[in-house]
This record gives structure tokens, C-alpha cells and sequence, in this order.
């Protein structure tokens, strides 16, 4: 995702701020791996569950809602019909109106890309800056928010841009239905996806942004209260 500075699609760039926190030695145990997450926030609760299928990022992101890395953090970029962000510790104490975005640990995670992972409604996927290798930022993530699409804006995207690639007729089906933003598919990390809250994805992402040095920081603060790992209901 973008950097202060609006580089295209959620990219920005990773500054050194507590990286010391985010790489902590915390240890996983076994069972973590099979515990969702909660979010409290300032708008109701959101349940995430993690993917087995992208252990680099799924592992990471254990290791910081352990640690409470993102408690008391914003979502600091919202965009309707499109995803809401998160995950900079520097959003803690920031006052009304100043930029967000380029927060987080120096180090980044590769990529983990998977073709049966794919961008629909509330998906779970790591944010980045502008680098060749598609690397991961190693805190920042945002939740699909998303749109329904025609077959014909399918088409359209395909040729324009996705520079040819064929969307894959089932994931097709659901974003037809479901919706969801296919142009991140193959760019950006899924790592996991809502499983409880959906209701509070869409008062996030509806709530009024700004359109000043701040674009697209929530005027009213949506803030992760509390973050943590849960017992998984089946």
C-alpha cells in the first residue's frame, strides 16, 4: 500500500520505528498457530483467521498481536469500496490531521504468493513499498473492503490492467457476487481473512476520511483497541 508521499496501490516506505518491538523474541507455540485473532476496535469486534498457507506472514503476525504491537494503533488509510489499513505504530498518539503510513519494522517479509488465495471481501493481506521482489512491510495490513464487478469490468480489467492474465473463472464467480479489488491478486500477500465483522469493515470503511495532507485517514479515529488471540470456533 502507498506511502506519504502516494505512491500507486497501498505502497509506502518502511521507516525505522520500533522495529526492535516488532522483531521481539517471542515464541510461538503450536497451538497459537491454531487460535484466531480478535480485534477490538472503536467500532465493534472483527475475528481474523490466519492461512497455513503463508506461514512467513501468518507467524509474524502472531508474534505481534503477542506482543501487543497493535493495540491502541489506527486505521490510518480507508477507502470505500476499496480496503481499510493498518498497522503503523506510529498512529498511536499521532494528532488529528498528520500524514500516516510509513511506520513499522525495517525488515520486510517475502513474498508468499498463492494462486488460490485471491483479493475478495475481507480478505486478510499484507501491505508494502514499491520493491522489485514484492516483499512485504513488516507490520502494516490491510482488509479488502472490495466492490461487486460485472463480467464486463472483469473483461476490462484483464486488458488494461492486469496486462492480459485471466482472472480464474471460480474466483470470477465471487467477484461477481461477493466482490473485491482483483487488481491486487498476484502483488500483494494474502495472509488470512474476516471470519466475524463484517458489519464493522463496513463502518469502517464508510466513515468520512480527509482530504487534506491526511488523504484518506478517517476524520472520527477507528482505532484497534485491543488485539489478541482467541480459541477458534469451528
Amino acid at each position: 500500500m502507498r506511502t506519504a508521499t502516494r505512491l500507486p496501490i497501498l505502497a509506502f516506505f518502511l521507516l525505522l520505528s520500533i522495529g526492535s518491538f516488532a522483531q521481539s523474541d517471542t515464541s510461538l507455540r503450536k497451538k497459537d498457530r491454531k487460535r484466531d485473532v480478535k480485534f477490538t476496535t472503536t467500532q465493534g469486534e472483527m475475528v481474523l483467521r490466519l492461512s497455513d498457507s503463508t506461514p512467513l506472514h501468518r507467524d509474524n503476525f502472531l508474534k505481534l498481536v503477542k506482543t501487543g504491537y497493535y493495540d491502541s494503533t489506527l486505521f490510518h488509510r480507508v477507502i470505500k469500496n476499496f480496503m481499510i489499513q493498518g498497522g503503523d505504530p506510529n498512529s498511536r498518539k499521532a494528532p488529528a490531521g498528520q500524514p500516516l503510513g510509513n511506520g513499522g519494522p525495517t525488515e520486510r517479509i517475502p513474498a508468499e504468493f498463492n494462486p488460490t488465495l485471491f483479493h475478495k471481501r475481507g480478505v486478510l493481506a499484507a501491505a508494502r513499498d514499491n520493491n522489485p521482489a514484492k516483499a512485504s512491510s513488516g507490520s502494516q495490513f490491510y482488509i479488502v473492503h472490495g466492490k461487486t464487478f460485472t463480467d464486463a469490468g472483469l473483461d476490462s480489467l484483464e486488458t488494461f490492467r492486469l496486462e492480459g492474465r485471466k482472472i480464474p473463472l471460480a474466483h470470477r464467480e465471487v467477484y461477481k457476487t461477493l466482490g473485491g479489488a482483483p487488481h491486487l491478486d498476484q502483488n500483494y500477500t494474502i495472509f488470512g481473512e474476516l471470519v466475524k465483522g463484517f458489519d464493522v469493515l463496513d463502518a469502517i470503511a464508510n466513515t468520512t476520511t480527509s482530504k487534506g495532507v491526511d488523504r484518506d485517514r478517517p476524520l472520527t479515529d477507528c482505532r484497534i483497541l485491543k488485539a489478541e488471540l482467541i480459541r477458534r470456533r469451528r
